[in-house]
């Protein structure tokens, strides 16, 4: 039986206004350049400069209001988008004033691009350089072809409709394994580890290096010296050697590709926020340097001015043009309000989180950090937890004693003997501290280490143990033997 009621509920909607504001929490300072930058290219009405006036233009929204001149002609040529200065679609239109230092670009090569050059070099019919671009074309970042080459056959005639057989195939990989950087083209581990020891001149050292590779590797990964030792008959120098020269090879071959500056930056961490120690006094400021100050359009303010004073009936298409005029400049002031809120939100946010850990800040040591959650920071702000979490999340500070992730600051407790709240982060570095200082002969387990960290006053499970010493990246005790 269908029945029908009427049921009243309360709904939130955001504005775009607060959409955007959400969207510039989450952007580190990179991105934020790079969001300014295509925002001035996409929207004429936003420019850089200081705003002359606080006080912000109220635009008449009636679009009915008549008028109807020569200078409604001049609004409407200037709104066409063949007549836009060409000064407004660019970027670079900085005023003398401007003090931020230009960025030097350059264009280089990427890693794949150098193996296609690399390419270029070889004596090889047309068909076996498709052959070579296509396989260039499937080896990752890291340098490693991670694909068989039956699925490459299958799939280039399929993709491309060119022909070959394994056979072929395999010659073809084999030739791309010979080019710089060493160990390229490699399937896993193992095979980079060996195409980089063939390549290194002849000596005693590296040839039992290479013989550990092809015919020990899994006990080499897991530290079973004396298994390796007994079956070459060889003693602890000669392993050690060999074992070095194994450690100082390049596990990931592509990463030592410099590439051009745009690839660079993406693993540069640059702080969104730098702590200034003033004899104990900090002070944070966001990291600006190239973030310009925006404005509305001076001219679409006055021709919009200019227009609203109009009393004469306007035409259809003056009318699309103001419409379209006041949607730029709405996205303008939009687009400005959520950067002014996303610096006032950050700067609030990261006060509160060097306040609450102001111990830390001014001595630099992880003993220092008290336990904090993201409700601590909520409730001194007043804002949401999502909003920290969003300041948090991907951002960066520069202090005196290096740059930290935000996120770094926050961290779980727990009570120690004596009854005091301590930071799960503190006792994570007394964990890495015993492990450092530990007889790598006898590295010890995760028992052992709960026993030491209990003497020192941190009663905790073995389990526990381990799930922190995972996090911290550390191996079990096994892997972590020395010869």
């Amino acid at each position: 039986m269908l029945r029908q009621t009427l049921e009243q509920k309360l709904q939130q909607k955001l504005s775009p206004a607060q959409i955007q504001v959400i969207k510039m929490l989450e952007v580190p300072t990179l991105e934020l350049e790079e969001r300014i930058r295509q925002e001035l290219e996409e929207n004429p009405a936003l420019e850089e400069g200081r705003e002359e006036s606080e006080t912000e233009n109220e635009f008449d929204d009636d679009l009915n209001d008549d008028g109807g001149n020569n200078d409604d002609m001049d609004l409407e040529e200037y709104m066409a988008d063949d007549d836009i200065p060409d000064y407004r679609l660019k970027i670079n239109n900085t005023s003398k004033d401007d003090k931020r230092e230009d960025i030097p670009f350059s264009i280089g090569k990427t890693f794949h691009e150098n193996l296609i050059e690399q390419l270029g070099l070889q004596q090889i019919a047309e068909h076996e350089r498709l052959l070579a671009e296509y396989v260039i074309g499937n080896i990752d970042e890291e340098g490693y072809l991670r694909r068989t080459v039956e699925s490459m056959v299958d799939d280039i005639v399929f993709h491309a409709g060119v022909h070959t057989t394994d056979e072929e195939m395999e010659g073809i990989v084999s030739m791309i394994q010979e080019f710089d950087p060493p160990g390229v083209g490699a399937t896993n581990l193992q095979e980079c580890l060996k195409l980089q020891l063939e390549r290194k001149t002849y000596h005693p050292k590296v040839d039992l290096a290479l013989t550990i590779v092809e015919n020990y590797f899994e006990e080499f990964t897991k530290k079973h010296y004396d298994r390796i030792k007994k079956n070459l008959e060889i003693d602890d120098d000669m392993l050690r050697d060999a074992v070095s020269e194994i450690a100082h090879l390049n596990p990931k071959p592509g990463n030592a590709w410099g590439g051009n500056l745009l690839e660079k930056s993406m693993s540069v961490v640059v702080p969104d926020f730098i702590l200034e120690n003033d004899e104990g006094k900090l002070t944070v400021h966001l990291n600006n340097s190239n973030i310009p100050e925006l404005r509305v359009s001076n001219t679409y303010n006055e021709l919009f001015q200019e227009y609203s004073q109009k009393k004469a009936e306007k035409s259809k298409g003056l009318k699309d043009a103001v419409t379209f005029a006041k949607q730029k400049i709405d996205s303008a002031r939009w687009f400005i309000d959520a950067i002014k809120q996303r610096h006032e939100t950050l700067l609030t946010t990261m006060r509160a989180i060097v306040e609450f850990q102001y111990d830390f800040f001014t001595e630099g040591d992880d003993v220092y950090l008290k336990p904090m959650i993201l409700k601590d920071i909520a409730d001194i702000t007043g804002y949401d937890i999502s909003t920290i979490s969003r300041v948090s999340n991907s951002k960066f500070i520069q202090t005196e004693f290096g740059v930290y992730p935000v996120k770094y600051f926050f961290s779980e407790s727990m009570t120690n003997e004596s009854g005091e709240e301590v930071s799960t982060r503190e006792i994570k570095k007394i964990l890495q501290e015993c492990i450092e200082n530990e007889n790598k002969k006898k590295p010890l387990n995760d028992d052992a280490l709960a026993e030491v960290l209990k003497t020192k006053g941190y009663s905790i499970a073995r389990r526990t143990v381990a799930k922190y010493r995972e996090q911290l990246n550390i191996p079990v005790a096994r892997l972590r033997k020395e010869i």
